[in-house]
């Protein structure tokens, strides 16, 4: 049986990673790069000239205006140096469950709490690069949550649990090609409306079970294919929706295996993460300059933002 290419790709060894990225220098070249890819651009005035002055600052030649290399960038007022963040970009794209805050902090040789602050912002680059993505075709459809059964209420309406929908754009053969994994406020004819419009792209043939929310997709932008399923075994495993059932079962074995639980507020981010990485991986030695192109034009998030954010887009 042949060996599927996408899967047994040799990716980026981590010697061939130090190699490119293995000193500050190579770091700070490789993000000036990113940001500038033709040269240097004052954010102020947006002269091309400038000088770099003894404290790694580079000062415009018009305006005289100073910015740091990582000012503005999601980088932006870091203690750290870049080879500790790009260390932990590789981590982050090159594991394909992931990596917790935790484990991510032994790996950087860095307390718990900077490794989980630095964590969330990268997967902030990956939440506001998957955004502007839109699934066309063949898209197989499901409803999912995060979050286990708790003492209290149960059901849909459990406050406990995180609605998400789950999404497999898929080619003429059945493979999967994109997936698409978006936090939403609940399964209602408005919110799914919302998540079309945003999501996905008109003419697609969507394939959904029939949850009443679904008949969103019963407009001329789309094919909307419903197959009433019912519950238990038989559901799963209906072949029109074999790769969003493998999709959901990929996604909560990660959470369970790598991260346990996840609080409401950071889902989008977490689901963000596995779309992020299942969308790129066709080239994984690509995957760490494409994603310092993005991380260079993802503006800064504080802090007390990355405790408190939480969005259903």
């Amino acid at each position: 049986m042949a060996r599927n290419p996408i899967q047994f790709q040799p990716g980026l060894s981590l010697p061939a990673f130090l190699e490119q990225y293995g000193t500050e220098a190579q770091c700070q070249a490789a993000l000036f790069q990113h940001r500038w890819p033709k040269g240097f651009v004052c954010p102020d005035c947006g002269n091309t000239t400038a000088c770099r002055l003894s404290r790694g600052l580079y000062q415009c030649h018009r305006c005289h205006h100073q910015t740091a290399l990582t000012a503005g960038t999601i980088f932006h007022a870091t203690h750290l140096p870049l080879t500790t963040w790009f260390l932990a970009i590789y981590l982050l794209t090159q594991r394909k469950s992931g990596i917790s805050a935790l484990q991510l902090s032994r790996e950087l040789g860095v307390s718990y709490n900077i490794a989980w602050k630095l964590k969330h912002k990268l997967l902030q680059v990956m939440h506001e690069r998957n955004q502007g993505e839109k699934l066309s075709g063949r898209i197989e459809l499901d409803d999912a949550y995060l979050g286990g059964e708790r003492p209290g209420k149960r059901g849909r309406g459990a406050e406990h649990k995180l609605p998400f929908l789950a999404a497999v754009q898929t080619d003429a053969e059945g493979h999967p090609l994109r997936v698409q994994l978006r936090r939403v406020s609940g399964f209602t004819l408005t919110e799914i409306r919302r998540y079309a419009q945003q999501a996905i792209a008109p003419g697609s043939q969507v394939i959904s079970d029939g949850l009443g929310c679904f008949r969103a997709f019963d407009t001329p932008l789309y094919v909307h294919d419903c197959h009433i399923t019912g519950g238990g075994r038989a559901s799963v495993e209906n072949p029109e929706f074999n790769w969003v059932n493998t999709l959901l079962g990929n996604v909560k074995n990660a959470i369970t295996g790598t991260y346990h639980a996840i609080r409401g507020q950071h889902a989008p981010r977490y689901l963000a993460e596995f779309e992020y990485r299942f969308n790129r991986r066709y080239d994984l030695k690509a995957m760490i300059p494409r994603f310092l192109t993005v991380a260079a034009r993802t503006p800064p998030m504080p802090y007390r933002f990355l405790k408190m954010a939480d969005s259903y887009a």
